[in-house]
């Protein structure tokens, strides 16, 4: 079985691909400083009450933007699965080329948005993903990696206009039914959601402009389903993207040789 772990700057997920189907999927809260031995109370505990046995692991892969959580994370698959995991970096091969100016740049759940996106919709694509930051990834007719646009979270947008403004209260995602608001927390609520829905559309319809032709818009992320409420730009909803770009990474690529012995002693020196 192959264990995949998207680390993303919110959440780290977890799961398990039996070959036909996810048959667990978990997440935590990341926190770099978290030890391979706190992972794996909590990973196998889950094991545990899904009936799953951690010695069905022989294969690992790991996509993280988070690089102080990589350590932990590649010693919780050495020290408790015994497997060396595989580590999502443009280096590999992802079956497209990456035609931005520094490939080495690109987060690794963009790529794998991009490399899951076009081998389930084909290209030309824009990948949107609304994570920590909302990030519009365009991907050629023949799957290259072009490049896109980073723009804040809606989380991160939300709690800086409550920081930076002191009488504006931390409010909560929703659609309002009304565009103006006719109070404070309604009309925080319009500028938040139908701003983010005005964003969309106006970098999708920007992109496509300057790509030349219409692009096929598919969406990711916990808020894909919400802000898709709110525009018909949105042609897919995929919330499983970022896991199977790491599922397709891992068939393309070789797993790296575990060497128990060797890595006891190079950690002894």
């Amino acid at each position: 079985m192959l264990m995949v772990v998207d680390a993303g700057n919110t959440n780290i997920v977890f799961a398990v691909h039996d070959g036909d189907s996810w048959i667990g999927v978990w997440r935590i809260a990341t926190d770099p400083q978290r030890t391979s031995d706190e992972y794996a109370v909590w990973l196998l505990s889950l094991f545990n009450l899904t009936g799953l046995k951690r010695e069905k692991i022989n294969h690992a892969v790991i996509g993280t933007v988070v690089p102080a959580a990589l350590y932990h994370l590649r010693r919780l698959c050495r020290d408790w699965f015994e497997v060396e995991p595989l580590i999502a970096r443009a280096q590999l091969d992802w079956g497209f080329e990456i035609r931005v100016d520094n490939p080495e740049e690109v987060g690794a759940d963009r790529l794998l948005n991009a490399l899951a996106a076009h081998q389930r919709y084909q290209g030309p694509l824009v990948v949107i993903d609304f994570g920590t930051a909302t990030t519009f990834d365009v991907v050629d007719r023949d799957g290259a990696y072009i490049g896109g646009v980073i723009a804040p979270g809606i989380n991160l947008s939300i709690e800086a206009l409550h920081k930076a403004a002191a009488r504006l209260p931390r409010i909560g995602i929703g659609r309002p039914q009304a565009v103006i608001g006719r109070s404070t927390v309604p009309a925080m609520q319009s500028g938040i959601y139908w701003g983010y829905v005005g964003m969309i559309e106006g970098l999708v319809a920007r992109i496509q402009a300057e790509y030349g032709s219409t692009l096929k818009v598919v969406a990711t992320g916990g808020l894909a389903p919400l802000l898709a409420e709110g525009t018909t730009v949105i042609a897919r909803i995929d919330p499983d993207l970022t896991l199977d770009g790491l599922r397709l990474l891992a068939e393309r690529n070789p797993p790296p040789i575990w060497n128990k012995d060797r890595m006891r002693l190079l950690e002894s020196d």
